[in-house]
């Protein structure tokens, strides 16, 4: 994410102020991930979660809540660095994760943070031009449903374990079919937008949506034969065709770039 938006910001003209942008989205996942992290730290211990440093007892709790508490404070004014406006925004996405890691991820509704904060992002990237616009509804929209996919994706490995341990998110109240269903058809439906949101479509944004067109095939068939492994890794790829066909083919444009 964070090497996705300070690209937008590039491109879109923010210059040196991509800076800022960086060190705002980066700050704020670091701040959303080490305390899902720490709210998480029983449940990753009991799955036997030896990757997180927390789980596995390679660090201790104060260590990672100071160093959570250090990047909140620093995403604040990093965040404020583009602008009041596009600092709201920002801090509002990462107010919608938070909400994330402290419930909706149990919830039916665990797919409503990743839309917002998504979503948000192209938005905190205009707020901050000299202009001071929000960006076009089919931008906002193609994040928003990049961040579904996402969501969906990054649960398909842990499906099964996490239901197990009575986690009951959307991904895991539908099964991993049908959640790499979801997760392709949100990718696609994101690179159609990025394909026909510009004024005039580009050869590069068609090209990129027939290119996550058949990447998201592969997606269905490596879900429907239960291999979510495989049907992750696609979805992974599916975004960065999306993301890819949007800069490329000059999407960005409508941020504020030329």
């Amino acid at each position: 994410m964070t090497t996705l938006t300070s690209l937008l910001a590039l491109v879109a003209g923010r210059g040196w102020g991509t800076l800022w942008v960086l060190g705002a989205v980066l700050t704020g996942q670091l701040f959303v991930g080490w305390s899902n992290d720490l709210i998480d730290a029983d449940l990753d211990r009991r799955q036997g979660r030896s990757d997180k440093p927390l789980a596995a007892r390679r660090i201790v709790p104060g260590v990672v809540m100071v160093a959570a508490v250090v990047a909140l404070a620093l995403c604040v004014p990093l965040s404020l660095a583009s602008g009041l406006a596009a600092g709201v925004v920002h801090l509002a996405a990462v107010a919608s994760a938070t909400a994330y890691n402290l419930g909706l991820k149990t919830t039916a509704a665990s797919a409503l943070p990743y839309a917002v904060s998504f979503g948000l992002l192209p938005s905190f990237v205009s707020l901050g031009l000299p202009t001071h616009h929000l960006a076009p509804s089919w931008v906002m929209a193609a994040g928003a449903l990049l961040g579904v996919g996402g969501h969906f994706t990054q649960s398909l490995p842990d499906i099964v374990r996490d239901r197990a341990q009575g986690l009951h998110g959307l991904p895991q109240r539908l099964g991993p079919r049908a959640s790499s269903l979801l997760a392709a058809g949100s990718l696609l439906a994101a690179s159609g937008l990025v394909a026909v949101g510009p004024a005039r479509p580009s050869a590069l944004s068609l090209g990129g949506f027939i290119a996550c067109a058949l990447a998201t095939a592969g997606v269905v068939l490596a879900a429907l034969s239960g291999r979510p492994l495989a049907a992750f890794r696609l979805t992974l790829l599916s975004a960065g065709v999306v993301v890819t066909a949007f800069v490329a083919g000059g999407g960005s444009a409508p941020l504020g770039g030329n």
